[in-house]
């Protein structure tokens, strides 16, 4: 029974262990390479310092992907710090949570990066960890969204859009349009799909279409909701708006991925929408998608939200380094997209 048992005891401990052991750390080298397929591996890191020494170091932080609109202004300031162009890029994903926004600045501040870049989830709650890089001597770079603090000197400078204006365009074009079409004294029903609460394309384009609808007694707005800038929600949101207000004339939706949606959902009904049809289509972002049916007249007009800011950060950036002063704020060039303008700007759109 001795050697049964000796047998035992070197199988359990031999192989066996040296398998169990073996299990244990291959899946670590294989992370270390990532070469092992049970995980998402995305890691980060600042170039050796000798590689460092010629580089300037940027900590950017995306609030997330969740519209083509957001890939392209992520592309943009990607293909803008390149290594080639002197920088070293340190980039975050944030998938929309404002929490992961502030780890990722506060992992920046702890790396002393050269300079902090990113575009806000919504505009509150940044007034601490900006106060933090303040502390530290980083100079923060607000894209896109804006930032609402108490301190405007806790960033450096903002690039984006003019989103109230934004929201004054889409509603001076529908005052145009509709006299035009000769229904200016029609009452008219619309219903608006906002972005993300809080964010400051929803905050500026609500209150800029805000101001031009209240001047029109005859403008009524059924409701407004919260489809979160994405195309599954709206889909589901506009089905429920369809429901409830058949009586429907004009569609405001605040980006082009939500248009998306909201058109599907109105396509399954039967409503025939555009150019000719039940409901005008308002947009806003001008993606190329979008532009394609612009052309065709299924939406009406597209507002354009330009996600090309890469080079305005990498002019601040080289104007600070040279110690150059900057701007508080820069407004990138956005138009107004018709059936009549669209075909012109298709080709050269990257997005």
């Amino acid at each position: 029974m001795k050697w049964v048992a000796k047998t035992i005891k070197e199988i359990l401990f031999g192989h066996v262990g040296a398998c169990i052991m073996l299990l244990c750390i291959v899946p670590v080298l294989f992370i270390g390479h990532r070469l092992y397929r049970g995980f998402e591996i995305q890691v980060e890191q600042r170039p050796a310092e000798s590689e460092e020494e010629d580089l300037i170091v940027v900590g950017f932080s995306q609030l997330g992907s969740e519209s083509g609109w957001r890939t392209a202004h992520t592309a943009s300031i990607q293909q803008a710090l390149t290594k080639d162009a002197g920088y070293f890029l340190v980039f975050n994903n944030a998938r929309q949570i404002q929490e992961n926004q502030i780890k990722a600045i506060r992992s920046f501040i702890s790396q002393r990066v050269d300079y902090i870049v990113f575009a806000p989830v919504i505009e509150d709650g940044w007034d601490t960890v900006l106060q933090e890089a303040k502390e530290a001597g980083i100079p923060v770079i607000v894209t896109d969204r804006m930032v609402n603090v108490q301190d405007d000197s806790l960033y450096t400078t903002w690039i984006g859009m003019d989103a109230r204006e934004e929201g004054k365009k889409a509603g001076r074009w529908l005052e145009e349009y509709l006299e035009q079409e000769r229904r200016q004294s029609e009452e008219i029903n619309i219903i608006v799909l906002k972005g993300t609460i809080g964010s400051t394309a929803e905050i500026g384009r609500t209150k800029g279409f805000g101001e031009i609808a209240v001047q029109h007694e005859n403008w009524h707005i059924l409701d407004s909701v919260t489809a979160e800038f994405t195309a599954n929600k709206a889909k589901e949101v506009m089905r429920k708006m369809l429901r409830h207000y058949p009586e429907m004339d004009v569609l405001i939706s605040q980006n082009d991925d939500m248009t998306m949606g909201a058109i599907e959902a109105m396509q399954e009904a039967g409503i025939r929408l555009g150019e000719g049809g039940d409901v005008i289509v308002i947009s806003f972002d001008a993606t190329r998608d979008a532009l394609e049916l612009v052309k065709e007249g299924r939406i009406n007009v597209d507002v354009e939200c330009n996600p090309v800011q890469g080079a305005y950060v990498d002019e601040i950036i080289q104007k600070l380094e040279n110690g150059e002063s900057v701007e508080k704020r820069y407004v990138v060039e956005e138009r107004v997209f018709t059936k009549e303008n669209a075909a012109e700007f298709l080709n050269d759109r990257t997005y």
